[in-house]
């Protein structure tokens, strides 16, 4: 196991070491607050922490931004007690831990024994049944001799809901222009300055583009005048956007069409069913949750104020 000496700081813990963690079974869970594959995976690591605290296992999310403002500490927090969070949080700013694991992914879980050996990692959500038996194998192997062999039954709620793969038939989507893919608008993107955008006739699947005056920069685009939209051509259940108010904080209002309506029970955790909602501080926010039959839908934000962040799509 790596040191955790990369953390700039540490919630819900004093500052914790390799040597001080030797002789626990830990789970280590690199993560990010506005990632959804993170946040699917929480109810099972926040089951997992408790059941087996008193076993001698040691849960310990290290949040490794990948977003400048999953760098600001005050966001972080906030972020951790809205999902209730109550195991160590290391602050992994500068991405050294990171590093130091190696890392490469959002969610990664790395299984540590009483030892202090890497004995297994995991990459991205699932396989949680199969996760708590090697936690089980671990704690045993480290004295736990009665450790039960049943495994949690976790449902997840609103945004931390497991997701519907079977109907997921798009993919992550960034807006910025650095890792921008599928983009539709027929004009050029005019990177970190003005430009106007137009949608065309038709997008086909996981086709988006803009329409209005935007500023489009490396991590995100801004909508410089009231009006500026956003559509995408997309199939699966749940549509999330990763957004932020303005950069003087300032509350931002929107507008979600669902095919050119009101999204009414399909509308998503953040989305009245009139299609109405704000952004109040930069987290994922859940626009569409299709409450019928999943099917290729075309989708449209509206931004009402000038001046909100808009990063990146995400599915589920």
């Amino acid at each position: 196991m790596p040191e955790l000496s990369g953390a700039v700081g540490w919630l819900n813990s004093a500052p914790l070491t390799r040597e001080m963690l030797r002789g626990n079974v830990v789970l280590v869970d690199i993560w990010t607050y506005s990632c959804i594959n993170s946040l699917r995976q929480l109810p099972y690591l926040k089951s997992w922490a408790a059941k087996y605290h008193d076993a001698g296992l040691v849960v310990i999310g290290v949040h490794a931004p990948e977003f400048g403002f999953e760098k600001i500490r005050t966001n972080v927090e906030a972020a951790v007690r809205e999902l209730k969070l109550q195991y160590p949080v290391a602050l992994d700013t500068e991405h050294g831990i990171w590093r130091a694991f190696n890392n490469q992914y959002w969610p990664a879980d790395y299984f540590i024994d009483g030892k202090g050996r890497i004995r297994h990692h995991h990459f991205g959500e699932g396989d949680y049944a199969d996760a708590e038996r090697l936690i089980q194998t671990l704690l045993r192997e480290n004295g736990n001799a009665g450790i039960p062999g049943e495994v949690a039954i976790v449902s997840g709620e609103g945004i931390e809901a497991p997701p519907n793969f079977s109907a997921e038939r798009s993919p992550e989507t960034y807006v910025g222009y650095a890792r921008a893919e599928h983009f539709a608008s027929p004009e050029e993107v005019n990177r970190d300055a003005r430009g106007a955008y137009s949608t065309p006739a038709k997008l086909t699947l996981n086709q988006w583009a803009l329409s209005g005056s935007w500023n489009v920069g490396s991590e995100s685009a801004v909508p410089l005048t009231p009006s500026g939209k956003i559509q995408f051509r997309f199939h699966s259940r749940d549509l999330h956007l990763v957004l932020g108010p303005t950069k003087e904080g300032k509350l931002a209002r929107f507008r979600v069409r669902l095919d050119e309506t009101a999204p009414a029970h399909d509308s998503g955790g953040d989305v009245a069913p009139d299609g109405t909602g704000s952004i109040l501080e930069p987290r994922l926010y859940q626009l569409i949750r299709q409450s019928g039959e999943v099917r290729e839908r075309t989708f449209e934000i509206e931004f009402l104020d000038p001046g909100a962040h808009a990063f990146v799509f995400t599915f589920g």
